[in-house]
């Protein structure tokens, strides 16, 4: 009975957003980065490094305030571009060759220099559920 009650917990937990576990997958991005709630309750990780990863999808890239971008990223974020699911997966999986893409500028450069090799489309679910 026990383990019955806990499972049902854990099931009914996961499914409120924001008490729900990150994935597997956000694990890789929690030492540089959080998701943070604007009522200040923290849903994952805990880095500092990176800028606060709630309600990122949808927000203009480069505009945590307060954050100190580089310079192609806020580029970016002046030319139009907004995180879906879809582009900050690709993005995580090579952050200057993505800002080379999107600003069509060879010496972009990102200021984050690690490479997910997997589980983007898992961390962009994840991101996309935290608003």
């Amino acid at each position: 009975m026990n383990r019955f009650l806990i499972a049902l917990a854990a099931i009914a937990l996961s499914t409120v957003p924001g008490l729900a576990q990150s994935p597997q997958a956000f694990q890789q991005c929690q030492s540089c980065h959080m998701v943070t709630a604007p009522n200040g309750a923290t849903i994952a990780g805990r880095g500092r490094t990176g800028p606060n990863l709630y309600g990122v999808i949808g927000r203009r890239a480069g505009s945590v305030p307060g954050f100190a971008y580089g310079d192609s990223v806020r580029a970016a974020g002046q030319a139009g571009l907004v995180w879906t699911e879809q582009n900050i997966a690709q993005y995580v999986s090579d952050p200057t060759g993505f800002l080379q893409s999107f600003l069509r500028d060879d010496s972009a450069r990102s200021r984050m220099s690690y490479r997910a090799r997997s589980g983007q489309a898992e961390v962009a679910r994840f991101l996309a559920t935290q608003r």
